[in-house]
Parts: structure tokens; C-alpha cells; sequence
């Protein structure tokens, strides 16, 4: 998938994983967006790496790795902020 698409499927992926992760995560709207950015970049390029496999188009299964990859920057970005 390009990298426009990651940005915008990364937008939504940020909103869903800071909704479903569990206690409380500082920043306002701006920061989910940049995290869930960052989030989908990061799980498409690891998706990319562990399944050799690049995602075309937004599927389902692309949604899913833009959650998780916005889940884990989410926990490092508490870890560093000290709200994890």
C-alpha cells in the first residue's frame, strides 16, 4: 500500500487503538492522529517484513495491522511519557 494510504488508514487505526487500549494515554486529538500514523507505518512495514507480502488497497487485514502497529507506538509513547 502506498504511503498516502497507510497516512489515511493510519488516521482511523490511530482513533480505534486509542479507544480499545486499556488506561488512560495523554494527548489530544493531534497526537492520536500523528501516533496512528506513525502506528500504521510501522505495522505495515513490519506486516511487510514478517509475511513478505506488501498490502494493496484497504482491506480488512490492512486495518488490522495499522491497529496493532498504533497500539504498540501508543505503549512506547506511554513508556516515555510515564502514563503506560
Amino acid at each position: 500500500m502506498g504511503i498516502l494510504a497507510w497516512i489515511v488508514l493510519g488516521i482511523i487505526a490511530g482513533a480505534i487503538a486509542k479507544a480499545i487500549y486499556p488506561g488512560h494515554q495523554g494527548g489530544g486529538i493531534l497526537a492520536t492522529i500523528a501516533l496512528g500514523i506513525v502506528g500504521a507505518l510501522v505495522g505495515g512495514w513490519i506486516g511487510n517484513l514478517l509475511f513478505g507480502v506488501g498490502f494493496t488497497g484497504f482491506t480488512w487485514w490492512g486495518l488490522l495491522v495499522a491497529i496493532v502497529g498504533a497500539m504498540v507506538v501508543l505503549f512506547i509513547y506511554g513508556l516515555v511519557t510515564k502514563n503506560a
